[in-house]
């Protein structure tokens, strides 16, 4: 019963918090991190060690080059212009990496701070194809696909015991035709992390059980799946909080909830009782390659890394565009929770495969992309 009452206790920070609100709305743009704050709490530090298997020094060391290469990344992509072939962040060497099409580009790109690397097809090229393939309807044994600056292709992930099947075979053969393509297995077919009605989680709506994202002025947003418009929302108490007032899936996997009934918000991310609560500063994009971590009802905060962006993502239910994908583990309930790198907020937990006791991989749905689909803006401490 004392854990039940340190998690509802967190979720009555996250939620039940009039006093923030009413001081009044923050400026519509993020705040910036001072430069001179630590880049993350003890809990966070702890999560990446654990998940990463990372010292504290390494964890700290990693967190401060990703806040430099985040920075770092839309400069370097604009100094390699029309050539810019994607980036990445590279742990070994902590340094971000930009493929360019035009050796003659590369050295604009050294000067602003990144290293690079000659690639056959521009970022432009590979998403082009990308949007042709997008345009396929993939079988069941075509677990999702994506643009791989690495690799200067699209990566299509093919579940490892479907990679025989005449439908998947012919969905890369076409995928093929549409423009440079890699293919890669994976373990399992991708699935939502919804869940159950069960006791003591932060909102339902129906008989699902989902996590909240991050806190929007004027409610909250969570992942698409969760609840169509209109759907009623109540909290971990069984309480009403608000109605979905915007929902997409598939295609998107996106929602927002507004607060009410004496619910309001803050820019927290829970830590469950177990982690300390991390407050979220703004939502500049974390590049490919640096950590992240996630937090949701179920297994609560675990971390990992940013393993691709722009990829569709294949669900029974039909394919969602524009996710990233990560290496960390998830669970049902963990659906609409929390991805964070460092105080940046980065998106909603969509799906995945596997489990925490075994690994797995998610994806989350952007969450500037939700702020600007729906005109919200952020709450940032």
């Amino acid at each position: 019963m004392r854990h039940a009452t340190v998690l509802r206790t967190g979720l009555s920070a996250l939620l039940l918090l009039g006093a923030w609100a009413a001081a009044g709305p923050s400026s519509a743009s993020a705040a910036p991190t001072d430069s001179a704050q630590a880049p993350a709490s003890a809990a966070l530090l702890t999560a990446m060690q654990r998940d990463l298997g990372l010292s504290e020094g390494q964890a700290r060391a990693r967190l401060a080059d990703e806040k430099t290469a985040t920075a770092l990344e839309p400069k370097a992509k604009r100094a390699a212009g029309s050539a810019y072939g994607g980036s990445w962040f590279d742990a070994g060497t902590g340094k971000l990496t930009v493929a360019v099409t035009d050796a003659a580009k590369a050295d604009a790109v050294r000067a602003a701070g990144a290293e690079t690397r000659l690639v056959e097809h521009s970022a432009a090229q590979l998403d082009a194809a990308k949007a042709r393939i997008d345009k396929l309807t993939a079988p069941a044994g075509v677990s999702s696909w994506h643009v791989d600056p690495a690799t200067s292709s699209v990566v299509v992930n093919v579940v490892a015991s479907e990679q025989r099947d005449n439908d998947v075979r012919s969905f890369v053969a076409k995928a093929r035709e549409a423009g440079p393509v890699t293919v890669e297995t994976t373990s399992e077919a991708p699935q939502t992390f919804a869940a159950g009605t069960v006791g003591g989680d932060p909102y339902y709506t129906g008989n699902v059980r989902c996590s909240i994202g991050f806190s929007v002025h004027g409610g909250f947003v969570t992942a698409g799946h969760c609840g169509g418009a209109g759907q009623s929302v109540r909290g971990w108490d069984g309480s009403a909080i608000g109605n979905f007032q915007g929902s997409s899936f598939p295609g998107d996997d996106y929602a927002w909830v507004n607060v009410a009934n004496g619910w309001w918000t803050v820019p927290v991310v829970i830590g469950w009782g177990t982690v300390s609560d991390q407050l979220v500063r703004g939502s500049n994009e974390a590049p490919i390659g640096a950590s992240i971590c996630r937090s949701g009802s179920t297994t609560h905060w675990h971390c990992g890394n940013v393993l691709a962006k722009n990829e569709t993502v294949n669900y029974s239910q039909g394919a969602v565009h524009q996710m990233t994908k990560t290496s960390v583990c998830a669970e049902g309930g963990d659906s609409g929770g929390s991805f964070i790198s460092g105080d940046q907020a980065q998106g909603v937990t969509s799906g995945g495969w596997g489990n925490c006791s075994g690994g797995g991989e998610t994806w989350y749905q952007p969450v500037n992309e939700i702020l600007n689909r729906y005109g919200l803006t952020l709450h940032t401490a």
